[in-house]
């Protein structure tokens, strides 16, 4: 039975002029088409045609990285203020958010199966974990090499612990926070190719469908990359309007 279904999978390959193991949709009016017949390096017309099938899982994905990288953000930033100024905390902050990095995306996700099922919140729990060392490491480097100038300066205008980190302090350590954000950002959208796995959705659904298709794969590697550069622009104008200083210094 099973070498039956095998041969009529071949044969209807074969009568689509599809690759072997490439289903007829993906050769879909193209089947005449060689690159695709032929399972090409990059099929343009196919890309064309196809280029819908790309565009739920695109923005799915855009939404568990968004998602993910604001919690991380949020979570690594209030820990980051906290410890500033209680220093003991930082080297076992930096551990545990280390051991958290280090754990394998999908083993990640199938230990948060029993808990929350399949789903956004399956993804979006360990990819938000996964922000936490990169940018708690960067707010604090950045809360640390502010000038000791500066400091001074503020206390001497008569400000409270309180002000001069929000008001001198944060302002200052911006750029290294933004550098922490950014590297954040590009991982997470390329790790969140794997939500699938975790049934939340994301381009790594039309990967998966047919992963031996070239076209499909660079398809998926280009949209990732785009989405990455994107949200990588963004961040980098609101840090433009967060540091006018920076903008008269280099003017």
């Amino acid at each position: 039975m099973t070498a039956l279904l095998a041969k009529s999978a071949l044969v209807a390959d074969a009568a689509n002029k599809c690759a072997p193991g490439l289903p007829a949709n993906f050769c879909h009016h193209h089947s005449e088409n060689t690159c695709v017949g032929g399972n090409g390096l990059f099929c343009a017309g196919w890309a064309v045609d196809n280029f819908d099938r790309y565009v739920g899982p695109f923005f799915r994905q855009l939404e568990i990285a968004a998602v993910s990288v604001a919690i991380g953000f949020a979570i690594a930033l209030a820990v980051a203020l906290f410890s500033h100024r209680r220093r003991f905390l930082i080297p076992p902050l930096l551990g545990i958010t280390g051991v958290l990095y280090t754990l394998p995306s999908v083993a990640f996700f199938f230990l948060l199966l029993p808990i929350t099922g399949l789903g956004f919140w399956t993804a979006a729990i360990p990819l938000s974990a996964y922000t936490l060392q990169i940018i708690y490491r960067n707010a604090v480097a950045g809360l640390d090499n502010v000038p000791a100038d500066a400091k001074d300066a503020g206390r001497g205008m008569g400000m409270s612990d309180s002000d001069l980190l929000f008001k001198v302090e944060l302002p200052l350590a911006t750029p290294e926070i933004v550098a922490g954000l950014r590297i954040a950002i590009v991982s997470t959208v390329a790790i969140a190719t794997l939500a699938s796995l975790a049934g939340a959705g994301g381009l790594g659904v039309p990967l998966f469908q047919q992963i031996q298709f070239k076209t499909n794969i660079i398809m998926v590697g280009v949209l990732a990359v785009a989405m990455a550069l994107t949200l990588d622009l963004i961040v980098l104008v609101v840090q433009r309007f967060l540091t006018p200083w920076m903008r008269a210094g280099a003017s």
